[in-house]
């Protein structure tokens, strides 16, 4: 039995729920939900987008800009964590006494909706994962609903809703948002230094993913890696291992370099179930497939279904995602905002058939930067050129000195441009037939990917 907290009461007692920034990636799967469970939406955004439009034609009533009348009637006002405090809507409800909820509490309250939740954490690959899990078990008529951290091509979403009592779950360590939630199933892929902005030490770090996974009956595991054991040591659970050694329960087995990612065989605790051939470019890519695999086989998909799922997925949104070719080179978009992540990506597309590796990125907050900076050049240096913004300080203000340029001066062959039109120029100029170009970064890196796809024209 789940745990109510003060929010669930809140979410059951009301009727009508007003959504600030309703067309953010993060917040549209949420509306979706609630639409389906028959709560009467409204929301407010200042931009157009995808999201927006699949809200839209839900018949949820959104307003164009944040202004203190849109709340009229909400008896729960919802915002995500862009949302400033001086929003004139979120001041708005305090004045009227109006409940306000922060949006990874809500998306806490609606775990303890469903019976059968699927967290996916770890510092790389959850929004890989995650939508390989949900296409599984779309493909074979589980019926899931998702709340994905980037766009499925799939249902070209960042989330679904079913009609089952299982609920697929990015899970995010930042701030320890994903401490709100209620998971059945834990599953753990990876720990490595991000977020040290927050978290102070590793200790702390691994300390809030065994909070996560013990809250869990069932926990699936990288068994390879010595931060995650660590975290699952008394949580509890019952643990399922997934890794590249034999010791684990699911393992691989002839691993082949394929056309468009590796093959392997699955191998469970020394029984050969099937091959699979993955889609997906990228050695690290093996333990995702492997995790994705143990947790659907765990749910009673048979492993031919599994197999058949897996490979027809070929990434989500911005996670090595092929735009196409223009002008004789490819043109690929990346999430990689962490060294781990930016050295995995580029030597992934290093063993694709490519002349030179073009890296066009953009750093993402001060902090990170700062404190990897070091890591930042080693991963960099694999690419064959780089090109780099100026940081991206999202929430941050820079007061640790830090520019790009740091970067730059310590690589080989590399320029740091400010503004997207001007890095689009620098791809044009520099790119040749053969080529692989792929942007990179936390931040909107990928508006300089569609600047350069405007300039060219239709890709071949």
């Amino acid at each position: 039995m789940k745990q109510l907290r003060q929010e669930d009461k809140i979410l059951r007692d009301v009727k009508r729920i007003h959504m600030i920034g309703i067309g953010g990636s993060g917040m549209c799967p949420l509306a979706e939900i609630l639409n389906s469970k028959g709560y009467i939406l409204s929301g407010s955004d200042n931009n157009e987008s995808d999201p927006l439009e699949r809200v839209k034609a839900l018949g949820v009533t959104v307003h164009m800009g944040h202004r203190a009348e849109n709340i009229k009637g909400a008896q729960l006002v919802v915002y995500s964590a862009a949302i400033s405090q001086d929003n004139p809507e979120l001041k708005e409800a305090g004045r009227q006494g109006i409940p306000v909820m922060e949006r990874s509490h809500l998306l806490g309250a609606l775990t303890r909706c469903y019976d059968n939740v699927i967290g996916v954490c770890g510092t790389h690959g959850k929004t890989t994962v995650t939508s390989m899990i949900t296409q599984i078990l779309i493909l074979n008529k589980m019926d899931p609903t998702a709340v994905i951290g980037g766009r499925l091509p799939l249902i070209n979403s960042n989330g679904v809703t079913g009609n089952s009592q299982t609920l697929v779950c990015e899970s995010c360590e930042f701030v320890d948002t994903f401490l709100q939630m209620s998971p059945d199933i834990a599953v753990l892929l990876n720990i490595d230094n991000d977020h040290l902005d927050y978290f102070k030490t590793m200790e702390n770090l691994t300390e809030s993913f065994h909070k996560f996974i013990s809250m869990s009956r069932l926990c699936y595991i990288n068994g390879d890696d010595t931060l995650v054991k660590k975290a699952a040591e008394n949580i509890g659970s019952e643990i399922v291992t997934f890794g590249l050694s034999e010791n684990n329960d699911f393992y691989p087995q002839n691993i082949k370099k394929g056309k468009y990612g590796f093959s392997f065989d699955v191998v469970n605790k020394g029984k050969t179930l099937i091959n699979i051939e993955m889609h997906i470019p990228g050695y690290h890519n093996i333990l995702n497939g492997l995790a994705a695999f143990s947790v659907a086989l765990g749910q009673g998909v048979p492993a031919s279904g599994i197999k058949s799922a897996i490979e027809s997925f070929t990434g989500a949104g911005r996670r090595f995602e092929f735009l196409g070719e223009y002008g004789g080179f490819m043109l690929a978009d990346d999430y990689a905002h962490h060294p781990t992540e930016i050295r995995a990506t580029l030597e992934a597309a290093k063993h694709l058939d490519y002349n030179r590796v073009i890296a066009v990125f953009q750093p993402f907050t001060f902090s990170r930067t700062a404190l990897l900076k070091d890591d930042f050049i080693k991963a960099l240096s694999v690419a064959d050129k780089v090109i780099m913004t100026p940081i991206m300080g999202s929430r941050e203000i820079n007061t640790y000195g830090i520019k790009s340029e740091d970067i730059a001066c310590a690589l080989t062959d590399a320029v740091v441009v400010d503004g997207f039109e001007n890095v689009a120029d620098e791809v044009i100029k520099t790119a040749k037939k053969g080529d692989l170009v792929i942007t990179m970064g936390g931040g909107d890196i990928y508006k300089a990917a569609h600047i350069i796809q405007k300039r060219l024209g239709n890709a071949k």
